[in-house]
């Protein structure tokens, strides 16, 4: 019997030994995770972000135009909305202080990052960014690429006096803003100032004629950016018929989105309204009161109703009965097999062209007696 008793309280000793032992252990691990909990909350590790790599921009916005091709505008919106529909209204005035070429013998009676020159001491204004979709050289549609080549803003061309080089913009300057009509920023039109119609008087406008076929203030001054043979944005100006005028800013807007590029766009008085001056230098302009050569008749381009895009790579030509023919500007004799590919060359499939015709305009290239491939007028 005592043996049984024996065998008993060893057996209760025992477990009570487990007992305390796995009570201590409990005790000892609690203690345990809630000093490491303490010291967590006390000690906060820090939070490590990986730095951010810096993004770059590239610069080199040269040799990704061509005029010889479509862009992603008119005929390819690439999902851009019509223009003057809900999406894409169409122009209001701008509010008070907001700022917002011919050829010698080509006409036929048929019908950004701020920018500045190297060493130049400019002044700079804010402009639009260019849209999405490179103009291709070797294609008639757009890319669709994103292009992060281009700038947001554009230079006012300045001589080293600062004074603008635009003769129109800087006679004009906010003297029209309250006439000013705005498609976009740095797209407007607006009515000429005194300044900039005495400006022409005597160089594209004449100075004593009785009854000129138009009168000063049926004219508009046109203000636009545009892509430059060197892919940089710039400013450019034209004096036309107000009947085309909302024409010339539409068509301008979607050539600039669509990166088409033109080398320069100046009034045709800088060159003194001499048409040849202004071809061989492959002036972009539209205003030039004169006579179709070889006739008494006025020019579309006296009434303001044609302009000549890009002159030096889309001469004017006109067939001999030799067989020979004659080049206008001579230095466009490089351009005028049309079979041929080349940068800035308008045709048929081209962006320009196309918006052209879409507006109304009829083109010099589409004419039978001569071909003028810079060419596109209207009769409103």
């Amino acid at each position: 019997m005592n043996q049984k008793w024996n065998i008993l309280f060893k057996g209760l000793a025992a477990i009570g030994a487990v007992i305390i032992i796995c009570i201590s252990i409990s005790r000892l691990i609690g203690i345990g995770s809630e000093t490491l909990g303490d010291i967590a909350r006390e000690h906060p590790q820090p939070t490590t972000t990986p730095e951010t790599a810096p993004q770059t921009t590239s610069g080199d916005t040269s040799g990704t135009m061509s005029g010889d091709t479509s862009g992603t505008m008119s005929g390819d919106t690439s999902g851009t909305a019509p223009l003057g529909t809900a999406e894409n209204p169409k122009p209001s005035t701008t509010p008070e202080g907001a700022s917002g070429m011919s050829q010698a013998a080509g006409e036929s009676t048929e019908g950004p990052t701020s920018i500045l020159p190297e060493g130049s001491d400019g002044i700079l204004i804010d402009v639009p960014g260019v849209g999405d979709g490179a103009y291709n050289k070797e294609s008639s549609d757009a890319t669709g690429v994103d292009k992060d080549t281009m700038n947001d803003n554009s230079q006012i061309l300045t001589g080293n006096d600062g004074s603008s080089l635009l003769t129109g913009l800087s006679l004009n300057g906010e003297l029209m803003a309250d006439a000013r009509i705005t498609w976009e920023d740095g797209f407007y039109y607006e009515p000429l100032s005194d300044g900039l119609a005495e400006y022409i008087t005597g160089i594209s406008y004449p100075a004593n004629l009785e009854n000129p076929a138009i009168a000063v203030d049926e004219l508009s001054y046109v203000h636009v950016l545009y892509l430059d043979f060197d892919g940089n944005p710039a400013e450019g100006e034209l004096i036309c018929n107000q009947a085309i005028a909302q024409d010339l800013v539409e068509i301008f807007h979607e050539l600039y989105r669509a990166e088409y590029q033109i080398e320069k766009i100046r009034l045709i008085d800088a060159y003194g309204g001499d048409d040849d001056l202004s071809m061989a230098d492959n002036n972009t302009s539209c205003f030039n009161y004169r006579v179709v050569s070889g006739s008494s008749s006025l020019s579309k381009h006296a009434y303001g109703l044609a302009i000549d895009i890009n002159p030096l790579y889309n001469p004017y030509i006109t067939y001999n009965k030799d067989q020979t023919i004659n080049v206008s500007p001579a230095a466009g004799g490089d351009y005028a097999d049309r079979s041929k590919a080349f940068p800035y060359k308008i045709d048929e499939d081209d962006l320009c062209c196309r918006l052209f015709k879409e507006h109304g305009f009829t083109w010099g290239g589409n004419w039978n007696s001569c071909k003028d491939y810079q060419h596109f007028q209207k009769t409103p």
